[in-house]
């Protein structure tokens, strides 16, 4: 505010300069669409790296050609981008096989197993965005298992809960990742309640209770009202202790036959407390593994078990002992459970009854299915073209990049697996969506169009896909399988071209054409047909830009024209750096001119912009961006009174008007050589 003088002396006044920069933005950030082993439905999820990939959606999936072109897109330069999964949701009729709809892995864990009226909640595959659940299908959710245990503060009421990814190595177990959340209870209205805590913090799973029974909790609260253990939770123990003698037999039983065992104190003296007792018993149970009863395959279940003591014997908070197999053997069979009776004079340690509460050692999820991958076949159903367009309301499929910020370069490899005309109907969509975001599309040709033949033919068909913000690279590429003992895998150039730009983008520029010598496609073994110069000069003209192989440099992109860029349409936008170029600075100008909104339209605010909007200009300039030897014949920004009218003034406008020259491909290298002869001297 403007200093008000009131006493004698010296004031200070901070006066805005009306400086304000005009940030560049990104030009090279991907986006794909695809179906995948894991991850989110119809969420867009930013990625940086091929790890970042291999954690959410699981990796390279044989079914997935997208999963392919992802890795393509890193290897070949790319460094960000967003991945939305698609899947058929939708129930097919029999005898489709494999099962066509995608459903995410789940199961209910009860109070008393086996008891209907005892439903605790139901664990499902997924994980919170935005506020909501939401549920992650595929056989990979079949590989999460839960554990429940009572070693908490408050046993009678509170349980901890165990999830783990598992991976099956042959017949080994391994444990990817694991989530444990201590100190749960199903009471309302608690900070610790189970549905809220793990629905908030698991990136695995999520907890319901949707259509279980009781529909509510009971009233008043059961403080039982909990998950079965995992293990053998046994009864409650005594107040005065009840410790066995040296010597004292039990029953073991894990599923193959009584097996014996006894607490054995060798020498030592009788301990007078359960917690004493504790270690001795789990001994006890390793020990029974020599029991010539026990299959060489169980031994590590008794020899890794491990026995806790939950619960302060007290009244309100009676002890037990908890009783879990070991997880070394192979394979691992989480279903398995364990009975432990039978402990001489004090049985009322373990009572026959023990079976009651027998659990299983860990509870799997079950049901889970990928869907019918969207691969051509007699026994598949493709994915509908639908989940690929998805819905704009509904945010699904091409539009769940609305709640992207930015991006700069499309691709649908799977695209190719749809029947032509479904082809034409997504890409035709998506083309439309990306104008208006400002966007480009590369398009993935089907694997049959395999010559020059074919690929003219394809371009006459596909007429109605030319457009400024489209290009198409022709042949297809085959690259190394590690799914396939690394045997070649033709898949669509879509992915290597987009990390192609974006790796051309970070060392030149947008305005500098990804092709040439130093385009190479990384990570490409071959092409899917070898293209001779008089071939390429045909396909060139017509819009399609071509991969060739040269002796030294190997497999390079050999062309950068939009599919608009056939030579009959004299189309501005011919060249793909001159199109980029152009999105990239509306883009930056459209972010950077936000300011102006609702300021003072007049001679001050017409200075500022063309002060700002210049020195963008004036950047890019002296990077090289535009034709020109001075920045006169490079570009032009004008906002004044020629620009913005009284009329114009009076409806709230401002008009800004900014040219440039672009740099344009030296496509055609002419080299004219003539000879010289030399005349004799006189």
């Amino acid at each position: 505010m403007p200093v008000q003088p009131t006493y004698p002396g010296v004031y200070v006044e901070e006066i805005p300069s009306g400086v304000r920069p005009v940030p560049s933005v990104s030009t090279s950030v991907g986006a794909f669409i695809g179906t995948f082993r894991k991850g989110l439905l119809n969420e867009a999820v930013q990625i940086f790296s091929w790890g970042d990939f291999e954690r959410e959606y699981g990796g390279l999936d044989r079914n997935s050609e997208t999963t392919y072109a992802i890795q393509q897109f890193f290897l070949n330069g790319g460094t960000e981008a967003w991945v939305v999964r698609i899947a058929d949701t939708e129930t097919g009729a029999p005898p489709v096989v494999p099962p066509t709809n995608a459903n995410a892995a789940e199961v209910i864990l009860f109070e008393d197993p086996g008891n209907a009226g005892d439903e605790i909640f139901r664990v499902r595959a997924g994980r919170r965005i935005r506020g909501e659940s939401a549920q992650n299908p595929g056989e990979w959710g079949n590989s999460l298992r839960v554990d429940v245990d009572y070693d908490t503060a408050d046993p009678t009421e509170q349980f901890n809960l165990t999830v783990s990814e598992i991976r099956q190595v042959g017949d080994r177990t391994l444990v990817l990742q694991t989530e444990t959340w201590r100190n749960l209870t199903m009471r309302p209205d608690t900070p610790n309640n189970a549905l809220e805590v793990v629905n908030q913090g698991s990136a695995l799973v999520q907890l319901d209770r949707d259509g279980l029974n009781p529909a509510n909790l009971p009233v008043p609260f059961a403080t039982t009202f909990r998950p079965a253990s995992s293990g053998t939770l046994g009864a409650a123990l005594p107040q005065v202790p009840a410790i066995p003698g040296d010597t004292d037999a039990f029953n073991l039983d894990i599923g193959t036959g009584a097996i014996n065992g006894s607490i054995q104190y060798n020498g030592a003296p009788a301990p007078t407390t359960y917690a004493g007792l504790r270690p001795f018993l789990e001994e006890a149970v390793r020990r029974a593994a020599a029991d010539p009863g026990v299959a060489d395959g169980l031994k590590p279940l008794l020899t890794g078990a491990q026995v806790s003591l939950i619960g302060n014997n007290t009244a309100a908070n009676p002890a037990r002992f908890f009783v879990q197999l070991g997880r070394s053997a192979r394979p691992y069979n989480p279903a398995t459970t364990i009975t432990l009776d039978g402990m001489g004079a004090a049985t009322v340690l373990l009572p026959a009854a023990q079976g009651a509460t027998e659990n299983t050692q860990q509870t799997a999820l079950t049901g889970g299915r990928d869907g019918t991958a969207p691969a051509p076949g007699t026994n598949f159903r493709p994915v509908p073209v639908g989940f690929f367009q998805g819905q704009q309301a509904a945010k699904t499929g091409l539009y769940a990049l609305e709640d992207v910020d930015l991006f700069n370069i499309l691709c649908i490899p799977e695209a190719t697996y749809l029947n032509d005309a479904a082809m034409r109907t997504l890409y035709t969509e998506a083309i439309t969506y990306v104008e208006d975001r400002r966007s480009m599309v590369i398009i993935d040709i089907q694997a049959d169009v395999a010559s020059m033949t074919q690929m003219q033919t394809w371009l006459v068909d596909n007429d109605g896909l030319r457009h400024a913000n489209s290009a198409v690279y022709f042949p297809r590429t085959n690259v190394s399988d590690p799914l396939n003992q690394n045997r070649p895998r033709s898949i669509g150039a879509s992915g290597a071209m987009a990390g192609l730009w974006a790796r051309t983008d970070t060392a030149r520029g947008v305005w500098k054409a990804p092709a040439g010598t130093e385009a190479v496609l990384r990570n490409v073994e071959s092409l899917g047909a070898s293209l001779t110069d008089q071939e390429n000069g045909q396909l060139n003209p017509l819009g399609a830009n071509c991969l060739r192989n040269f002796p030294v440099y190997g497999n390079i992109a050999w062309g950068a024209r939009t599919l608009d860029g056939a030579d009959l349409r004299a189309s501005d936008w011919k060249y793909i750096p001159v199109r980029r170029t152009t999105l990239f600075i509306e883009e930056s100008l459209f972010r950077g001119t936000k300011w102006v909104v609702f300021e003072p339209n007049d001679e001050p605010l017409w200075s500022q912009i063309r002060l700002n909007v210049g020195a963008f200009m004036q950047d890019l300039f002296r990077k090289g961006a535009f034709q020109g030897s001075t920045p006169r014949e490079a570009y032009f920004v004008k906002c004044d009174s020629e620009t913005t009218t009284q009329t114009d003034i009076d409806n709230g406008i401002v008009n800004i008007e900014v040219g440039f020259a672009p740099l344009k491909p030296a496509e055609f290298v002419i080299l004219k050589i003539q000879q010289i002869v030399r005349r004799p001297e006189a």
